[in-house]
């Protein structure tokens, strides 16, 4: 039989049917599951027609990971100490600048701090200079509130272990932890929590005419075989997050494609991030050509992702995604 994947088409809100099955112990629930495979059209199905073993993965609520549980929507503040990030390059480099941006983002779950831009045609920084730029802003950030969740941004176990010695709590690694295969034993030596991301190519060529034979199966196969593989080093599934990797080697159809079906992703039994603030797809869709005017559609991009039971949306725009968060969740719930 043809592999088939079981997407939950979640709903959110009151009225719902004494049947429903709630999502990953959240705030969404589902009676119908999408039924997705690379050979047939897609079909839906009652949950009671889905397999168990896909109806268990999909209701068992996620384990806490850093301190945080998923009975409600995380954010996660992107602070880039470097000076060449896509939308705020330079604006968090050094210390007294981390630390005013951390303040700004008070109402973040967890401060994502890198040190080696990503974006698209972005040169590779050596290990000890992006040691350089990400250990004294985490040290700062320990020193000015001891309880804040931080999570450091790198493909690079040298980075991430300073960065953990400095007092990261979390690793989150845009290759999907295969840059460098000494970042996952390390992370599993540590007992640091992590996120794995999909990414087709590197950096500074991931952009260049992507291609997929079905984008949507082949990130959420590539993030089941990532995690198996994570847990095989000795990362227990309960410290594992999972982010389909929008705009790393998507064009705007692949991203739109993924955005459409996020779901899916809840099948892989970890909780979801979505990193899509400010990305390219949502200034040519929403007119915003400077990356800084784009704050709008990426808290547009959010929500959506939030009603699709999406765990945490890592953001630049913190206090305005939150504001919007807290109204969605109010108007949806009918109660603040």
């Amino acid at each position: 039989m043809r592999a088939r994947y079981f997407r939950p088409l979640v709903q959110v809100g009151p009225g719902r049917p004494e049947n429903a099955l709630v999502l990953a112990g959240g705030w969404g629930w589902f009676t119908q599951l999408e039924v997705l495979s690379r050979a047939v059209a897609p079909v839906v199905i009652a949950h009671h027609d889905a397999p168990q073993d896909v109806i268990a993965t999909l209701t068992a609520p996620r384990p806490d990971i850093a301190g945080l549980d998923w009975t409600r929507p995380r954010i996660m503040g992107i602070l880039n100490a470097t000076p060449d990030s896509f939308s705020d390059g330079g604006r968090h480099a050094g210390v007294d600048a981390a630390r005013m941006g951390a303040r700004a983002m008070a109402a973040a779950d967890v401060l994502d701090v890198g040190g080696e831009s990503t974006r698209p045609g972005a040169d590779f920084i050596p290990a000890p200079d992006e040691i350089a730029r990400v250990v004294p802003v985490i040290r700062a950030l320990r020193q000015d509130d001891a309880g804040r969740r931080i999570s450091i941004d790198t493909r690079k176990a040298a980075v991430a272990e300073a960065a953990i010695s400095a007092g990261a709590n979390l690793v989150n690694d845009v290759s999907g932890f295969t840059f460098d295969p000494a970042l996952a034993p390390l992370c599993a030596a540590a007992g640091a929590p992590v996120c794995v991301m999909h990414a087709q190519g590197d950096p500074a060529t991931m952009q260049d005419a992507p291609q997929y034979e079905n984008v949507l199966l082949d990130v959420y196969d590539f993030l089941r075989n990532r995690i198996e593989d994570l847990q095989a080093q000795g990362i227990p599934k309960g410290r594992i997050i999972a982010d389909p990797g929008i705009g790393f080697g998507k064009t705007q159809a692949h991203n739109l494609a993924l955005l459409s079906r996020l779901s899916l992703f809840h099948g892989l039994g970890v909780p979801v991030l979505l990193g899509a603030s400010r990305k390219r797809f949502i200034g040519t869709i929403g007119g915003a050509a400077n990356a800084q005017d784009r704050g709008p559609g990426s808290v547009a991009v959010a929500l959506a992702a939030l009603a699709q039971g999406v765990q945490i949306v890592r953001v630049h725009d913190v206090a305005e995604t939150a504001q919007a968060i807290a109204l969605w969740r109010a108007a949806t719930l009918g109660s603040p």
